[in-house]
């Protein structure tokens, strides 16, 4: 014997983007350390130890991941450095 039972299935309307992305800052020869901290506390709410620890792996590695977070989340922190001459993307 089977027995049917009508169940509702609710169906997402729309996808979220839910993927983590990283906020790459880029070496350069142009930013002075006290800029680039400066800018990462401002910025992305670094404390100042944060920002001057980015800072030197910038330097001396050529890029540090800054932040991490949605895409939306990450793109006006980006664009806000790169206003301020620093290179960055949001991978």
């Amino acid at each position: 014997m089977q027995i049917s039972e009508n169940t509702e299935t609710d169906v997402l309307e729309e996808t979220v983007d839910t993927e983590v992305r990283n906020l790459v800052v880029f070496n350069d020869d142009v930013n002075t350390f006290d800029w680039v901290i400066e800018t990462l506390i401002e910025v992305c709410g670094h404390t100042p130890e944060q920002a001057e620890q980015c800072t030197i792996i910038i330097h001396f590695k050529g890029k540090c991941n800054v932040k991490n977070g949605s895409f939306e989340e990450l793109v006006e922190m980006r664009n806000d450095i790169c206003r301020r001459g620093i290179s960055a993307e949001v991978l």
